[in-house]
């Protein structure tokens, strides 16, 4: 075993590793020779072995919010700026998908389609699309993080290109970081209060905002939490469904 995995993990997961991979060894001795095992190829998973699966509450539920949401509406096509790419590709199973990105992605599936666009300056014509998401993406623009131009406002113009091309009767699906106190993480993100966001989208009704608490303690998608869970947040998720007037 090459000298240096002792230095990258600590004592007890190397002991660990090291004994598993004798044993593992052991055992291959006396099976036929399919696999080359060798130390070359070693390649330690050390934290993986836990009591429940982990996973990025955010990203895990805000796309399975979003899903639920879109099955309702059932529109015939549903655009999508520059959400995670694990919800449009799977989206597109069911549904026609338009994705746009800043940085358009190389993704080739039936029923999805993936182009370029600029969220402060969107190409739609007002007024056009039935239904919407921009999740997770907002509280980026205009701090340079993928290469987009530094813009303090960024986020605003963003907001009314948004509420701009929904059309009247159609739906908008936002996510963003959410938390008691509105701030910017330079160069990461901004984290909103749940009113800054209601307040961007004044012409809309709102359908529902549900709020995926960042502990777990305190629930899943929590659908119109109370002031109290709010105040709790640092780096909570709010997923609002908006409907324009």
């Amino acid at each position: 075993m090459p000298i240096s995995l002792k230095k990258l993990f600590p004592s007890k997961k190397y002991s660990l590793f090291n004994k598993s991979y004798k044993q593992f060894q052991s055992l291959a001795k006396s099976k036929t020779i399919r696999f080359d095992l060798s130390n070359e190829n070693l390649q330690p998973c050390l934290y993986d072995n836990t009591g429940q699966t982990n996973f990025d509450r955010h990203y895990i539920y805000h796309p399975a919010w979003a899903v639920r949401i879109i099955k309702k509406i059932d529109p015939k096509v549903h655009v999508d700026i520059s959400s995670t790419l694990h919800f449009c590709s799977m989206l597109s199973a069911f549904t026609p998908v338009e994705f746009y990105d800043y940085r358009p992605a190389v993704l080739e599936l039936d029923s999805l389609v993936c182009k370029s666009a600029d969220l402060t300056n969107l190409h739609f014509e007002s007024n056009s699309i039935e239904s919407l998401s921009c999740m997770h993406t907002v509280e980026h623009v205009g701090l340079g993080r993928y290469g987009d131009p530094l813009d303090y406002d960024g986020d605003l113009k963003a907001f009314k290109e948004l509420a701009r091309v929904v059309k009247p009767g159609g739906n908008l699906l936002i996510v963003v970081p959410t938390g008691a106190e509105a701030k910017i993480c330079f160069n990461a993100h901004r984290i909103y209060t749940p009113d800054q966001i209601i307040a961007a989208f004044s012409n809309f009704e709102l359908k529902d905002f549900s709020l995926i608490p960042e502990n777990e303690e305190d629930g899943g998608l929590v659908q119109f939490p109370n002031a109290e869970l709010i105040a709790k947040q640092n780096y909570g998720c709010g997923c609002f469904w908006f409907q324009k007037k």
